[in-house]
Order: structure tokens, then C-alpha cells, then sequence
């Protein structure tokens, strides 16, 4: 998703580039869709149900930080599932009005919401990079090697009992079939 976005932000106002901007917001919202779909079926950690979180649980999660005893999720802390809230709200933001704004005549207020939804999504993006990373150091982990990995620390019980590779390389194809269908048709 993030080479999605960042490869659509990036070739935004490149005329030349508008092909591999609307593909790359396609992927996006694509891959918005899978996970979406896999927060309600997918595997333990991944699920809504799982990690998703009031108010209440935001703040207690903020206040162990601060009195220095930080609450330990194998999965996403409620910090994380705020921001990834945020993200795929954001993302749905930014692929509608992007799809809009493409099929349009008149670009005019549409243009301007998918530039303001881009640019916020970006500010979330910076602020969830910024919140990996301290959340890294306060819990002695490495929070981006387990986002690329899928491990973390954590007792055994706690694991996922199989690997998922199958939806991955169904995702992959699928992707890789809407980017072959992008080349051939010239756009």
C-alpha cells in the first residue's frame, strides 16, 4: 500500500506519468479492498475484532508509555489501530476521489479534495512512521522488521498456527494481472 500511495503522490502533477498515477491508485485501492475484506476474515492479529479499540483503550495505552511501563500487544497496540483506522479511511478517501476526479469533465472541487485527502493521508502516514518508531524503542522491539515479517516476540501460545502464503501469492497474481492488463491497454 505504501509503494502504492507514494508512487501515486510522486506522479501527481507529471502529465507524462498520469498512466502509472492512476494504476498506482488502482493498486491501492485494490489492496485497500483485500484488507479490508481480511480485518473480517483474515488471521487472528489482522482481524478488526482483534485490535480495534475505544477512546479508553487509546488513552491507557498512551499513559503506560508515559509512566513507563508500556503495554505489550502481540498484535497492534491501540495507537497502531487508530493510525491504521485512519490509513484506510484515508486511502478510501483519496481512491474515490481520485477515480472521480478521473472520470469527471469537471475536475474543479473534486481535484481539490483528492489533493487536500492525498496530503492528509500523507501528514498520517508521517505521524504512524514517527509512532513505529518510538513504539519500537519503548518496547524493545523491532516493530518494522515484524511489519515486513509478520513476527514478533511473544509467547508461543500467542501464535498464528499457519502460514497464510496462498491469499499472498492469490493478491500477488491479482495485482500482477490488473498491472499486465494496464500495459496492454496502453494507459
Amino acid at each position: 500500500m505504501a509503494i502504492s500511495f507514494f508512487t501515486a503522490y510522486l506522479t501527481a502533477e507529471d502529465d507524462e506519468l498520469r498512466w502509472l498515477h492512476v494504476s498506482a491508485g488502482y493498486t491501492l485501492a485494490i489492496l485497500v479492498g483485500f484488507r479490508l475484506l481480511w480485518g473480517i476474515i483474515g488471521s487472528r492479529y489482522a482481524r478488526f475484532t482483534n485490535f480495534v479499540r475505544g477512546p479508553r483503550a487509546v488513552r491507557r495505552y498512551f499513559h503506560s508509555i508515559v509512566v513507563g511501563h508500556p503495554e505489550h500487544h502481540v498484535g497492534h497496540n491501540p495507537a497502531g489501530a487508530l493510525a491504521i483506522v485512519a490509513l484506510l479511511g484515508m486511502a478510501i478517501l483519496v481512491a474515490a476521489s481520485g477515480w472521480a476526479t478521473y472520470r469527471q469533465d469537471d475536475q474543479g472541487w473534486i481535484e481539490e479534495a483528492h489533493e487536500l485527502a492525498a496530503n492528509l493521508m500523507l501528514a498520517i502516514l508521517g505521524v504512524h512512521v514517527l509512532g513505529v518508531l518510538t513504539g519500537s524503542w519503548f518496547h524493545h522491539e523491532n516493530l518494522i522488521g515484524a511489519m515486513f515479517t509478520g513476527r514478533k516476540p511473544g509467547d508461543p501460545s500467542q501464535s498464528i498456527g499457519r502460514s497464510m502464503w496462498p491469499v499472498a501469492v492469490a493478491l500477488l497474481a491479482l495485482l500482477m494481472g490488473f498491472w499486465w492488463s494496464q500495459w496492454l491497454s496502453g494507459s
